[in-house]
C-alpha cells in the first residue's frame, strides 16, 4: 500500500467523501489543512483546478473528490459499490445529484435577497424530494453503507448548522430522507470526517455572507 496525504480544507464537503472512503476502508494516511483564501504556493503548483481535496501517493497527485473515492474503493479488498453494474450506475448517478444539490445549498446560503433566497430553499427541496423515492432504509439501499451514503451524509451535516439558524427542519416532510439523515449522522466515519470544531466554524462561515442566512447567522438565533 502506497503513503497517502491528504490535503484538505476543514469546511470543504467534497474532501469529506475522501475521508469517509479513507476511514471505511481502514487506509492510513496523514491529512493536512490548507486555507483556500490564502493558497499556499506548493499547493498551487500541485493542484491544477485550485481546489481540494488533493491526494498525493508516492509521486503521483491525484484531484477531484470522486476521482479520488473511487481509486481509494479499488485499491482495497470489498467495495463500497453495489455488485451489479446497473445497481452501481445507479448509485453513482445519485452521487452525482448529490453534488448538484450541494452547488443548490450555496447558492441558497449566498442568495442576496429574500426573495432568492425564498427561490432557492424552493428548489433545494424539490431536489431533495427527488431523491427520497430512492431511499429503501436503513440505508441508500438497504443494510450496507454504500459509497452514496457517504455522500450524503456530508450534505445533510449542513443541515445541523443551517436548521437552528432557519428555525426550521428542512427535512419536515420528507420523512425518509429524515430518517436516512439520522442512521447516516450516527455512522462513525460520516462523524468523523471534520475537524474539531466544525460547526461553529461552519456558522462563521454562513454569517459572513451577505445574504438573508448571513443576516440570522449573525442575529444569533438558535
Amino acid at each position: 500500500m502506497p503513503e497517502f496525504h491528504l490535503i484538505s480544507h476543514d469546511l470543504c464537503p467534497y474532501v469529506q467523501r475522501a475521508v469517509i472512503v479513507l476511514s471505511e476502508k481502514n487506509i492510513e494516511h496523514r491529512r493536512s489543512y490548507i486555507d483556500l483564501a490564502d493558497k499556499p504556493d506548493w499547493f498551487s503548483r500541485l493542484s491544477p483546478l485550485g481546489r481540494v481535496p488533493l491526494l498525493q501517493t508516492n509521486n503521483h497527485v491525484l484531484f477531484e473528490s470522486q476521482v479520488i473515492a473511487e481509486y481509494l474503493d479499488e485499491i482495497t479488498p470489498g467495495s463500497l459499490h453495489p455488485c451489479d453494474p446497473l445497481e452501481k450506475a445507479r448509485h453513482r448517478a445519485w452521487i452525482e445529484f448529490g453534488s448538484e444539490v450541494l452547488k443548490t445549498i450555496g447558492v441558497f446560503y449566498n442568495a442576496p435577497d429574500q426573495v432568492s433566497f425564498a427561490a432557492a430553499q424552493t428548489a433545494l427541496q424539490i431536489r431533495l424530494s427527488r431523491i427520497e423515492a430512492e431511499v429503501t432504509g436503513p440505508y441508500f439501499q438497504g443494510d450496507q453503507f454504500h459509497m452514496v451514503d457517504g455522500v450524503w451524509g456530508t450534505i445533510f451535516r449542513y443541515f445541523d448548522t443551517m436548521e437552528p439558524i432557519l428555525e426550521q427542519e428542512l427535512l419536515q416532510e420528507l420523512p425518509g430522507l429524515a430518517a436516512w439523515r439520522r442512521v447516516l449522522a450516527e455512522r462513525p466515519s460520516i462523524k468523523n470526517a471534520v475537524p474539531e470544531g466544525y460547526p461553529a466554524r461552519l456558522r462563521a462561515l454562513l454569517a459572513r455572507r451577505s445574504s438573508p442566512m448571513g443576516e440570522r447567522a449573525r442575529a444569533g438565533v438558535s
